[in-house]
């Protein structure tokens, strides 16, 4: 387990700013000892609280051609199938997760390719399960080329609380399975759009795990 480099300058931060403020009222009101006590506690909360958004656990790549695995750590809010408007511009099985604030937000390519499409669109911030968030919220649209020629759309989405949605590769970037992708800041969803012949392997609300729950079956 380690701290995702998003996180590391907030963090650092954070610590002076809290530091600074116990010590000012140990120094400014030193017989409040109750006040003190308080402050430190929720200080104490609130670093807390941050730190375990930003952790980056350890995930061994999976090697599997014919498994998709989930994009994100969270829970599966939707499975559908949709029009995919954008890039695709065809008929797909649609699978989003939502990431609460307390999930991992490290986003993990699905499978094994090469970035054919990328783009970073400004827009809204409705709630993450709103039906609309999928077109009208911040988002970037990325689409992974495997060398069987299977095409994923992955499509980043800010939240109501997520105001920064990061990413770190363009069009012709070689992606692992598995590998990291992006990182999406303080609650988010992320929607993955599959071939229509694919076999969707989650439910409704099933929880998942970035780079390790394999979501659907392509078919061979």
């Amino acid at each position: 387990m380690s701290i995702h480099k998003e996180g590391r300058k907030l963090l650092f931060w954070l610590l002076l700013v809290l530091v600074a403020v116990n010590v000012a009222l140990v120094q400014l009101l030193p017989e409040m000892e109750t006040l003190q006590n308080v402050a430190l506690l929720v200080s104490v909360i609130i670093y807390l609280l941050i730190l375990q958004f930003f952790r980056n656990p350890f995930v061994a790549l999976p090697k599997e051609d014919n498994l998709v695995f989930a994009p994100a750590d969270g829970k599966v809010v939707v499975i559908e199938e949709t029009e995919e408007t954008e890039y695709l511009k065809e008929k797909r099985k649609q699978v989003s997760i939502f990431m609460s604030p307390f999930n991992v937000h490290v986003n993990r390519s699905p499978i094994a390719g090469v970035v054919e499409f990328f783009k970073y669109h400004p827009g809204k911030y409705l709630v993450a399960w709103h039906p609309k968030s999928s077109t009208e919220n911040e988002r970037t649209t990325m689409v992974v080329r495997h060398q069987n020629g299977t095409k994923l759309l992955v499509r980043q989405i800010a939240g109501a609380l997520a105001r920064r949605i990061k990413w770190y590769v363009k069009e012709g970037s070689p992606l692992p399975q598995g590998g990291e992708f992006g990182f999406i800041k303080f609650g988010s969803r992320v929607d993955i759009f599959l071939p229509l012949d694919a076999e969707v392997l989650v439910s409704l609300d099933e929880k998942t795990k970035g780079g390790r729950t394999p979501i659907a079956r392509l078919k061979s």
